[in-house]
């Protein structure tokens, strides 16, 4: 640290407004050497041979994803993380949200395909057309290149085992990246039957040959489901490791965020803080005391929050309160929630609390959650409407909540009927963006439960049976809880 002043509780506001504004968007914009920040626990799901990478909603997926096919990011990566085999990779996309019809079919096409037999064909085709197969590649239509390789196993095959030659002598790897895989069907069990395709095919590349590998980017539950579908998917167990963020990683975001940021108060943040006055690659990486340490992060946050969530100690601290009530019903943080929240807290506190004497007043902390649990419910009605439609009879009530009552409700919303309708608008969308996946098991009241709890949306149920939401899906979808953060006042 430094003997300089450090920035008041009024230019900590800017900087936080300025800093999280951006990556607040992050989702939709591309990553760039500046938002490019690396976790520690990140580390395992960049190496060329982890084959699934499983991570719910706003964790870091398509950052990765994107991040990977990025020639300039894959070199910072390598060398932050130590991965020197990823400066000798050639990385192609299997399936994203992009409309690139030259990788890999979209959402109408993959429909059709569906119905002429094996998943397993569709992506083996999106393979051997990113190693270059000339007569596959000379066809007009993913249509032709699947019936291609139905047709043509033994030059398909040896396409492969040219390829992974090649690659082994050149010392390269293939890799294959897939993203966005809850976009592939509006049905779930469709959609299964196509993550469990791009499964078989990462499983024999991985086992088959030595320097041709997929990536798979998926949610947990999705992972799990395809399982029914492909039960080899299990072996796949020992070649994952899942995007998850601990508090510190949370909080180091954070800084990372405030010391990329332009400005004099930027500057003047990773002077007071002790950065490295040399940019890395075009960004500024945080000291690792304010990457890692929990207690130099708790110093430093009370600098800018209040050091209590109210009078005294007994209401929380923010460092602690904040992800506390951030945490979905497995317990894991979205990044882009946290960031939300702040950003929020940030824009609060200006305009109610502007004399304050830091930059976040606590009761804006608990606007920044609420805010945050709004747009947490609109990511999950976007990729999942379903779970609106679940939790939408459930309005109202109070949490912990009897398993019998929600039950009772659901059936008096006749949920079942409500869920197949949904279905089957979504099945006649012909827009990427609109296509979703149901619940796997639509007419099984209870076992829509164990999905929920999957995803997080709903945690386990207690030992007295009793089910519970966690506050970042409670507080917007309308549910109360005795002491906790209120719903918003309209």
């Amino acid at each position: 640290m430094t003997a300089e002043a450090p920035l008041t509780a009024a230019e900590y506001r800017d900087l936080l407004s300025a800093a999280l504004e951006e990556a607040s968007h992050a989702d939709t914009r591309a990553p760039s050497a500046h938002t490019l920040f690396m976790p520690d626990s990140h580390r395992t799901a960049l190496y060329v041979d982890t084959t699934v990478v499983p991570g719910g909603r706003g964790v870091g997926k398509t950052f990765w994803y994107r991040s990977l096919l990025d020639e300039g990011l894959r070199e910072l990566a390598s060398a932050e993380y130590r991965i020197s085999r990823l400066r000798r990779v050639i990385v192609s996309p299997g399936h994203g949200l992009a409309m690139l019809s030259d990788s890999y079919p979209g959402p109408q096409v993959l429909r059709a395909l569906l119905a002429d037999g094996d998943t397993y064909d569709i992506w083996y085709a999106v393979l051997l057309n990113a190693l270059g197969e000339p007569e596959l590649r000379a066809l007009p239509d993913w249509t032709q290149k699947v019936a291609w390789v139905r047709a043509n196993p033994e030059p398909a095959q040896r396409t492969i085992e040219r390829a992974d030659r090649e690659a082994y002598d050149g010392n390269l790897v293939h890799l294959l990246l897939f993203d966005a895989l809850e976009h592939l069907h509006a049905e779930r069990e469709q959609a299964d039957r196509l993550v469990a395709g791009i499964l078989r095919l990462a499983l024999q590349m991985r086992f088959g040959t030595r320097n041709i590998r997929l990536k798979v980017f998926i949610r947990p539950d999705m992972f799990d489901s395809a399982r029914q579908h492909f039960p080899d998917a299990s072996k796949l167990s020992g070649y994952a490791a899942e995007l998850t963020w601990t508090r510190a990683d949370l909080y180091g975001l954070l800084f990372h965020c405030l010391g990329n940021e332009e400005g004099e108060a930027a500057r003047r943040f990773r002077r007071i803080t002790g950065w490295d006055s040399d940019p890395d690659g075009g960004r500024h990486v945080p000291p690792l005391l304010l990457r890692n340490d929990e207690d130099a992060q708790t110093l430093l946050f009370e600098q800018i929050a209040d050091p209590f969530m109210g009078s005294n100690f007994r209401k929380g601290r923010p460092y602690t309160w904040l992800p506390n009530h951030l945490m979905d019903g497995k317990g894991r943080i979205s990044p882009r929630s946290f960031l939300q929240a702040l950003l929020t807290a940030a824009e609060r506190t200006r305009t109610a609390h502007r004399d304050h004497d830091r930059a976040l007043h606590q009761e804006a902390i608990r606007t920044g959650v609420q805010k945050a649990s709004e747009r947490r419910v609109e990511e999950v009605s976007e990729d999942t409407p379903w779970v609106r439609l679940a939790i939408k009879p459930l309005e109202g009530c109070q949490v912990p909540i009897d398993k019998k009552k929600v039950l009772e409700l659901w059936a008096e919303a006749n949920l079942s009927a409500a869920l197949a309708k949904d279905s089957a608008l979504y099945a006649q969308q012909d827009e990427p963006r609109l296509v979703r996946t149901g619940p796997r098991h639509p007419d099984d009241l209870p076992r829509l439960i164990d999905e929920l709890s999957a995803l997080g949306v709903m945690t386990p149920p207690r030992r007295d049976g009793r089910l519970d939401l966690p506050d970042v899906y409670r507080i917007a979808f309308g549910l109360g809880r005795r002491g906790g953060v209120p719903r918003p006042k309209v």
